[in-house]
């Protein structure tokens, strides 16, 4: 019941921060920023002990940093790439979260499995092809990013067949609203400029980290 609370919390602060975010209340969304994930720190933390509930934490904290850190990317590109190595370690425990999940059966249906496999191949090479002319001394680092979260994608994809069932997929939906985000901000940084891009990082963004969280809850939860 706690977490129940601490997560409708987050809920509302996240839509506060969305609206001001929406008028372009740059100071006052850079000020709201740091506090949004400490609140789904602090519903996994209240929640009752299971297997992957210090990966997720691990997860989440890393986010949380890589969050407080891109804050001060115009400022400097040392500043982008430490946000970019904490969300690349995020990703790495959410990969490893994933895994850890307890599977209860195989993967029956291999035709649409291996189609979505096909579609975040598509994603990978898209993306690479994409940015690959415009990310200069960066490709390395950005090209081992893209295949960090395409691995954490294809492992959400994994467990969406194999494990118990969780409402609305919930854990698939936020591994792709995850990369969504991403994918915005490398265009927004790397491509060119898009349209409300500071709104559309964060919404992906804050649904993405919602969505895992609470379906790794319930995929956890006593029954």
């Amino acid at each position: 019941m706690k977490n129940k609370t601490v997560l409708f919390i987050y809920l509302g602060f996240s839509f506060l921060y969305l609206a001001i975010t929406a008028l372009e209340q740059e100071e006052m969304a850079r000020l709201m920023k740091p506090f949004l994930l400490p609140f789904l720190l602090i519903a996994v933390y209240v929640s009752e002990k299971f297997k992957t509930k210090s990966t997720l934490l691990i997860a989440l904290t890393f986010s949380w940093i890589g969050d407080i850190v891109l804050l001060f990317a115009n400022q400097g590109e040392l500043y982008f790439i430490i946000g970019l190595v904490a969300f690349l370690i995020s990703h790495v425990f959410y990969i490893v979260l994933f895994n850890q999940q307890a599977v209860t059966t195989s993967i029956s249906n291999k035709i649409s499995f291996g189609a979505g496999i096909g579609l975040i191949l598509l994603y990978f090479f898209g993306m690479i092809t994409t940015l690959g002319p415009k990310l200069g001394p960066l490709t390395l680092p950005v090209i081992v990013y893209a295949v960090v979260i395409s691995s954490m994608l294809y492992f959400a994809l994994k467990g969406s067949y194999q494990w118990a069932k969780i409402p609305y997929q919930s854990v698939l939906i936020g591994a792709i609203l995850f990369i969504a985000s991403d994918s915005i901000l490398a265009f927004n940084k790397f491509y060119q400029a898009i349209p409300f891009a500071s709104f559309l990082i964060m919404v992906t963004y804050l649904a993405a980290q919602y969505g895992i969280v609470w379906g790794i809850l319930n995929l956890n939860q006593k029954k």
